[in-house]
């Protein structure tokens, strides 16, 4: 009974101590770092006392840590979706997934910006629209982006250049030219700094071993959970390496043979490329002898979208003919034909807005702002056809009447350049229509489930595994250059060289947009306060000396971060060298 009685005491003590222990934690926790740390100091215990207090601490730090990255992750959009999609097809196709949502939220940040500096203020100074008496919504203004449309805050002419007198003043000039410029200027940092850091991690720091051991160790996507997918994989890989080895033993008659077909296809896809372009020329023309009709103006997107779904289904046929030794290189050359495509088209459309429609018309910026709607809208549906015609219908045809096709895959190259296309209208059309972006965050947000319940419902995991991580950096450096840089050239091109309409949108009777920056620098002359501002406006962005001083530093820049690379690579390779000496 005493032994019973001393086991219950002790008990309750230690309960007691541990009742004091979680109390002073907590105390501990609310404190700073430094008072914290000298309450430990001033603590009448042991150091082994203290030091399992510092234990306790870090304990429950590192709990909090983990609470609050979960309950990040879970609130992190479509987080349990990328799960799913990686575990069942692996980290290729999650880079489209990817892409898409790191796209999504370049449109986010693009509307709230100009929806903030350019649109709320000008619905506070004139909330009603100044829409004619005759005109009212039919609906047709959802596919054309005309009509009711062309009167709203949607487009360049919905905005004027009026200077509101408040509380603030508010120039609608400077606010429209800063807000763009300094939105594009951030995106090319953005996408400057994600393909440094890309091209870092998966290229500088890349083994660079060859690509068979690499596909024999390296290869396998750990991603990847579903137990069909593992063993197709692990079947793919076997035939991967066996046709390798019989790709080495070809004739030179073989190789002659097949260095004819990739000309002949690189000759017959790059007319096709032109083809298109001249094409969209003359319907443009044909569009612009029609253009009050307003249905009519819906066949320039039509053909357009068209053209972009039909001829890279068509360059993916040249797979059944053409051999390469590698699946990279198969992917790099079906992307290179359908960025010169898509290229052509664009710039067939920008040199016709900007020689033709700018000349002609009285408010032509909302014109060009209605054609970049059309195409995004059109591109949108398309979008959709392409996944029910190369995705659903493939199925039904490989499975059901056609079972040697099989289930067809999930084209990752194609999709990512539909994205970037994509995204290339948005960036044209962030000068012509402001709220472009709008238009596009919903289009992503949808394409996003279409794309999901496609892919889970027609496709299968891919059949050989690629490095997904570099081809990321290939779309990521696709996306700057050519297509950001030339949708910035053609909003540079319209805003130092073309001259704004005299009846509609804030920089009428200007010579340029540009020169709103010049006569807001003339008003600062008369300011004592704004002389500096003057000074570097006068003597830094119009000086030549400046930009070539920078181009000079950027080269120098460029040269030793390349010799640091190769020395780096250079001392890996004497290392692996002395590793195989030593063994």
């Amino acid at each position: 009974m005493q032994l019973l009685q001393r086991q219950q005491a002790a008990l309750c003590l230690v309960i007691l101590c541990l009742t004091e222990e979680q109390d002073l934690v907590k105390e501990l926790l609310a404190m700073s770092a430094r008072d914290r740390t000298r309450a430990i100091r001033d603590l009448p215990m042991s150091f082994e006392e203290k030091k399992h207090i510092r234990c306790l601490l870090f304990q429950s730090f590192r709990r909090a840590g983990y609470s609050i990255k979960s309950a990040r992750q879970t609130l992190e959009l479509w987080q349990g979706i990328m799960k799913e999609i990686g575990g069942k097809f692996g980290s290729s196709v999650l880079s489209y997934f990817v892409f898409l949502k790191w796209l999504l939220m370049f449109n986010i940040f693009s509307f709230l910006v100009n929806f903030g500096f350019i649109t709320i203020p000008l619905l506070v100074y004139d909330p009603s629209p100044n829409i004619p008496p005759n005109v009212s919504f039919r609906g047709l203004e959802l596919l054309s982006g005309a009509g009711y449309f062309t009167y709203t805050v949607m487009y360049y002419g919905g905005y004027n250049n009026a200077t509101t007198v408040g509380q603030v003043e508010y120039d609608m000039q400077l606010a429209y030219f800063f807000t763009i410029a300094v939105y594009m200027v951030l995106c090319g940092i953005a996408l400057i700094f994600s393909m440094a850091s890309s091209f870092r991690q998966n290229y500088v720091l890349a083994d660079s071993v060859s690509d068979s051991a690499w596909q024999l160790l390296c290869s396998w996507d750990f991603s990847v959970t579903n137990e069909r997918a593992v063993r197709q994989r692990r079947n793919n890989l076997r035939e991967s390496l066996s046709e390798k080895d019989q790709e080495e033993l070809l004739t030179l008659s073989e190789k002659l043979r097949h260095y004819g077909v990739h000309f002949g296809s690189w000759l017959l896809s790059t007319g096709l490329a032109v083809g298109c372009g001249a094409s969209i020329y003359y319907l443009c023309q044909h569009e612009q002898e029609v253009h009050n009709q307003e249905a009519e103006t819906l066949l320039v997107p039509f053909v357009v979208s068209l053209m972009n779904l039909a001829i890279p289904l068509f360059y993916s046929l040249f797979n059944k003919f053409e051999h390469y030794s590698s699946q990279r290189r198969q992917i790099y050359t079906l992307v290179v034909r359908n960025v010169f495509l898509r290229l052509v088209i664009l710039a067939v459309l920008c040199y016709y807005w900007m020689n033709v429609v700018a000349e002609k018309f009285s408010c032509w910026e909302s014109m060009v702002g209605q054609a970049l709607y059309r195409l995004v809208i059109f591109d949108f549906l398309f979008l959709m056809l392409g996944s029910f015609f190369g995705e659903f219908l493939s199925n039904v045809i490989g499975t059901r009447l056609l079972p040697s096709l099989g289930v067809p895959e999930f084209d990752v190259a194609r999709n990512v350049l539909d994205l970037i296309y994509a995204q290339t209208l948005a960036w044209i059309g962030i000068y012509f229509s402001p709220l472009l972006p709008a238009i596009q965050i919903l289009k992503f947000f949808l394409l996003f489930y279409l794309k999901k319940v496609s892919l889970i419902q027609n496709c299968q995991p891919p059949r050989r595994s690629g490095r997904a991580a570099q081809m990321r950096t290939i779309f990521i450096f696709l996306l700057f250059f050519p297509f950001f840089v030339g949708a910035l050239s053609v909003v540079a091109y319209t805003a130092w060289t073309l001259s704004p309409s005299e009846q509609c949108g804030p920089f009428r009777g200007l010579n340029s947009t540009f020169t709103v920056v010049e006569v807001w620098m003339t008003d600062l002359e008369g300011l004592s306060d704004s002389q500096w501002v003057v000074w570097i406006y006068q003597h830094v962005i119009r000086s030549e000396l400046f930009y070539f001083l920078v181009t000079l530093i950027i080269i120098v820049i460029i040269y030793i971060f390349w010799q640091v690379t190769k020395g780096r690579q250079e001392l890996i390779r004497l290392l692996r060298q002395q590793i195989i000496n030593v063994s």
